[in-house]
């Protein structure tokens, strides 16, 4: 496990250096307002560590698909992903300060600059997709149906109205399951999805074993968050140690522990690596983050 971890540590890193190249040309582009671009700039390049495009990638890898295909639709859902944060540190969410290490946008510029950012990064990511030059006018228009029903209200923002709907309230571990697939991995199950779309020809049963892999990742990926928000360090993590706890939202070590949270980790880990018993090597960069998702320290 240590080894794909530090595969999947390295493959981060290219990941981010490429989508980073990519998403500086495409911000930097002619923008009516230099501190709308300076915003936008500010939220999405600003750190991170670039785990959904990564999972594209790797999804486009698994089908055989070189990376330059895949790296419009790694891009759109960075995007998507950024402005997502944005708008959720808002004061009229969740009151967040800190982010990526770093002052929230609307400390950093004000609340109208950081809701116009957010909304110009959502838009982009769409208007990238639909003018991807290495994808089929059919590719374009599945994966633009595929980034707007996961980040809309059937998706992450669908999961983030529960979570401000839920603060102080006793949930159960089905509804904060429900909450959480919404919210956190909708987005992931979307980016593995998006890679997969990439190929020319991807079979039904590709694309559910693959959906399968994602779903229970995206559960690991706010699991291990939870813990994090208990166990990290302000320093690593980025953003206020406790802050969960703090605003009473309910968390998976709330409900079962960190004992019981560490043993709900581990079967969905193993349940992402099942789903991918019919690929060969092609995913073992698939099956590395995977690893990596309920092993990071931030």
């Amino acid at each position: 496990m240590d080894n794909r971890i530090s595969r999947a540590t390295a493959y981060l890193e290219q990941c981010r250096q490429q989508i980073d190249e990519e998403l500086e040309l495409c911000i930097s582009r002619h923008s009516a307002s230099q501190r709308l671009q300076d915003t936008m700039r500010y939220c999405v390049l600003g750190g991170g560590k670039r785990v959904r495009p990564a999972l594209c990638l790797a999804a486009a890898r698994a089908m055989g698909v070189d990376d330059n295909v895949a790296l419009i639709p790694a891009c759109a859902l960075e995007l998507i992903h950024a402005y997502s944060l944005v708008h959720d540190d808002l004061p009229a969410m969740d009151d967040d300060d800190l982010r990526r290490g770093r002052p929230t946008a609307h400390i950093a510029f004000d609340e109208a600059s950081a809701i116009l950012a957010g909304d110009a990064l959502q838009t982009l990511a769409f208007a990238l997709l639909s003018e991807a030059p290495t994808l089929s006018d059919r590719q374009r228009v599945a994966m633009v149906a595929e980034l707007a029903r996961s980040s809309g209200h059937q998706g992450m923002v669908g999961g983030q109205a529960i979570d401000l709907e839920s603060v102080g309230q006793l949930l159960d571990v089905e509804q904060l399951e429900t909450m959480h697939r919404h919210k956190t991995g909708a987005l992931i199950v979307a980016s593995v999805r998006l890679g997969a779309l990439t190929a020319e020809k991807v079979t039904e049963h590709q694309l559910t074993s693959l959906t399968r892999y994602a779903s229970a990742l995206g559960l690991a990926f706010q699991v291990q968050d939870d813990l994090l928000d208990i166990e990290g360090d302000t320093q690593v993590i980025g953003k206020r140690q406790g802050s969960d706890a703090a605003k009473a939202k309910p968390t998976y070590p709330a409900l079962l522990g960190v004992d019981g949270a560490r043993q709900h980790l581990a079967r969905l880990l193993q349940e992402a690596l099942d789903a991918l018993a019919d690929f060969g090597p092609e995913a073992d960069t698939l099956r590395a983050m995977a690893d990596y998702v309920v092993a990071r320290s931030h």
